[in-house]
This record gives C-alpha cells, structure tokens and sequence, in this order.
C-alpha cells in the first residue's frame, strides 16, 4: 500500500551532502500538487519524509490513485528518461520533504554513476511487481478487504484520507465506499 525505498533515500543522502549544488532540499503542503499530469516536469524529485499519492485523472475527471509513495520513492524519472510530459499528478497527503535535481544532473547520474542506475532499475522492478500484486489481488479479493488494508495503512501512518481519496484508490464511487463502510460496522 505504501511504498519506500531506504536504499535510494541513502543514496540521495549522500547526493545532497556531497552536491550541495545539484541537490537541493524543497518543502511540500499537505495537498499540494508536486508532479501535474500532462505538464512538462523540469525537475527529478525523491522524497526524503511524507507521503503522497500518485494518480491518473481520467477525461472524465475521475481520478484514480494507483500507489502512495512515502521515503525514498523517485518521481520524475520515467518522464525524465522518455522526454515526455508528467504521466500522472503527485500530490503531497501529509507535508512533504523532496531532494530535488536538475535535469542536467539527472542525466550525468544516468551516464556516469552505475550505482544510481542499479537503483533505478531496481526500482523500476519493484514497480512492475507492486503493479502486477495489486492488479491480480483487486481480482481475487473483496473490495471490503482492500479497504481493511487501506484503513490500517492510514490508522498506522497517522493520515487522514478523504473518502474521495479512499474510493480512487479503490477504483469505486464514493458511493458504494459509503455502503461497504455501513455494511463494516
């Protein structure tokens, strides 16, 4: 439900102690937008501390949350690599913290550094596996579990998640969240 990744927030710990002038610190509000969808991205970002959602607004401005990211998560980096406009919108759920690079440095890290790049990869995996887990789960299990998981995941990270929120993530309307919620209790 909520991804991190300690081995790249290392790394980018080092990052910013050693290039103090390619990585900078940037600070995020709770519900502040922090990647657009379908805007150019001029920045790559790792969030140090905080949480955020990663979703797609569909044409009929339905949005669906496809993760949470929290410490260590990369954003950015696939637009980066395929020159392409944001995918999705990030948005901060509880104040955020990011390391925050220029596309310069993003690129000389990609050709020169080969332990940024198994970290990349790494991740990218982990992505793939985290994808393919919550789509075959989605299939075989009730919705009421996912939400069991959902609402543990938020009790255990001291957030609150709009029910909006809860719903996209579950790919449901509001609605039926109310009516499975009234049927929990």
């Amino acid at each position: 439900m909520l991804r991190t990744n300690q081995a790249f927030l290392n790394y980018f710990e080092g990052l910013y102690n050693n290039h103090k002038n390619d990585v900078v610190l940037k600070h995020f509000s709770r519900d502040e937008n922090i990647l657009i969808q379908d805007q150019p991205l001029s920045k790559l970002r790792l969030i140090k501390e905080g949480i955020v959602k990663c979703y797609f607004t569909e044409e009929n401005a339905k949005e669906y949350i496809v993760e949470f990211l929290g410490n260590g998560e990369i954003l950015g980096e696939v637009e980066l690599i395929k020159n392409i406009h944001c995918l999705c919108g990030v948005k901060a759920v509880s104040d955020v913290t990011v390391y925050e690079t220029n596309i310069a440095f993003f690129k000389s890290l990609v050709k020169n550094d080969l332990l940024f790049n198994h970290l990349l990869l790494d991740s990218f995996a982990e992505r793939i596996i985290n994808t393919s887990s919550r789509a075959s789960y989605q299939q075989l299990y009730t919705v009421e579990r996912s939400l069991t998981q959902l609402l543990n995941m938020q009790a255990s990270q001291e957030i609150q998640m709009s029910k909006e929120d809860m719903a996209a993530y579950l790919g449901i309307t509001v609605r039926s969240l109310n009516r499975i919620l009234k049927d929990m209790k």
